[in-house]
């Protein structure tokens, strides 16, 4: 590609006409290049609601959909025999690869051995610690998502301050629990999906995220059982916390009789220990999610000793009291504890993470300089291995700001584009990810992609 990194920036346009013909042109390419996925789709109808076990598997990608056939490393391979390398990393549950082999090595031995016991396996312990070293909270317990942790967080609130309220920040995403499945409105906080009770609105308050006015405003009327937030948004692409607003945060909810949760579900790839655990940041929970990364069904969340205390004395146990409802059948059994282990042990090492946070800054680095030798006044975002487009000059401060990055012709043109060319891009409210099994050769060759799209679109 010509060398016109010292062009000025010229505020070229995108040219929508070119734009929606070669989405015309991509999505037909696509269809084209996957004849066993159209055909098991279509067949699949029969059984299962839009073709596939889960309606995000067709909703989250707006092209034709695709099978998978099996992957290794960085790259997985469809039903038509090609190959794709993975910046969507299962919207961060295969941040580790495809089969890590310590992955690999430590689950096919539970499975061996005993995958459940409903009883603690011996590893747990290590685990546990690890985790309290890690990201400074002392306790931990297992669920099978962040969402089944987050429920669980919720409950132990509102019991522990008598309260019922959560608070909660705009381009937030917590999981499919109805307190958070809201959104915010000129009238006030309303369900943002179908299927939801209009009580639950009620219980949910939603202000701008790095806006501590706002949550104050919000906490002063003392009923406020919960803060949820995750240190970074990151399903409104990313907007990072200014400077003291976490902590800000923390102090303002202590005054007002609140806990606060950090939700790492997403950010505890971004950093060794999570941007919890890496900035030190004070919280009475922390979640963590997506089997760590590993593809393995699993969570956890953490608490401070005064949480793990209720806990210990409101045991949900059969003997005629009430008690804190937590648990499940599953939770905490023997594969989900043997992949964390290797994942914290083999994979998610200090070493690692510096390794990511390199690649992510080259993939930021090389996006900055096409969208200028593009002649765009456009933005990386980079926190670690995240990266992604910014459609302005200035990264955004609040959802607010970041949705107007959220160009979704923009965005799934790319996504087809950057498929049909062995690049299986980020989801729209998110945004192109550095595994563990990434080299740089991935990311200059995402980079390429890139900007072979924007050549064909820019005015």
């Amino acid at each position: 590609m010509p060398d016109r990194s010292r062009d000025p920036i010229d505020h070229r346009v995108i040219d929508r006409r070119a734009l929606a013909t070669l989405r015309q042109r991509e999505d037909a390419l696509f269809r084209e290049r996957t004849p066993r996925s159209q055909a098991w789709v279509a067949r699949a109808r029969h059984s299962m609601p839009n073709g596939v076990p889960v309606a995000w598997m067709v909703g989250l990608y707006r092209h034709a959909p695709m099978v998978a056939k099996g992957g290794e490393g960085a790259y997985f391979e469809d039903i038509d025999g090609h190959r794709y390398c993975d910046f969507n990393v299962s919207d961060l549950a295969m941040t580790m690869g495809f089969a890590p082999a310590p992955i690999v090595a430590a689950v096919s031995r539970a499975v061996r051995t005993g995958a459940q016991f409903l009883l603690p396996v011996e590893e747990t312990l290590w685990v546990t610690e690890e985790l309290a070293r890690r990201v400074g909270l002392p306790a931990w317990q297992f669920t099978l998502s962040a969402s089944g942790a987050n429920t669980e967080i919720i409950r132990i609130a509102r019991f522990m301050t008598e309260r019922t309220k959560i608070l909660l920040f705009d381009g937030q995403y917590h999981g499919h629990i109805d307190e958070s499945l809201v959104e915010a409105s000129d009238t006030g906080t309303v369900p943002g999906h179908l299927g939801l009770s209009a009580r639950v609105a009620q219980e949910s308050v939603i202000v701008p995220f790095n806006d501590l006015a706002a949550a104050e405003a919000a906490l002063r009327g003392n009923d406020v059982a919960l803060v949820l937030t995750e240190p970074a948004l990151t399903n409104c692409l990313l907007v990072e916390p200014a400077p003291g607003f976490l902590a800000g945060l923390k102090e303002l909810a202590a005054r007002h009789g609140a806990l606060l949760c950090l939700d790492e579900a997403h950010t505890f790839q971004f950093a060794y220990g999570g941007l919890a655990g890496s900035g030190r940041l004070a919280s009475d929970f922390v979640t963590l999610g997506k089997g760590l990364g590993s593809g393995i069904p699993f969570a956890l969340y953490g608490m401070s000793e005064e949480v793990a205390a209720v806990m210990e004395t409101h045991l949900d146990v059969y003997y005629g009291q009430k008690g804190l409802a937590t648990g499940g059948t599953t939770y905490g059994g023997a594969i989900a504890v043997a992949a964390a282990r290797a994942a914290l042990e083999e994979v998610l090492t200090e070493d690692g993470y510096a390794r990511i946070g390199a690649l992510g800054n080259r993939l930021a680095d090389n996006l900055e300089t096409i969208f200028r030798q593009r002649g765009l006044a456009w933005r990386a975002f980079r926190c670690g291995p995240r990266s992604g487009y910014c459609l302005s000059d200035e990264l955004p401060r609040n959802a607010a700001e970041a949705a107007r990055s959220i160009d979704t012709e923009i965005i799934d043109a790319r996504r087809v584009f950057m498929a049909n060319r062995g690049i299986w891009e980020a989801v729209a409210s998110a945004g192109p990810q550095v595994s563990f099994a990434h080299v740089p050769a991935d990311i200059d060759r995402y980079a390429a992609v890139a900007d072979e799209f924007l050549g064909e679109i820019v005015g």
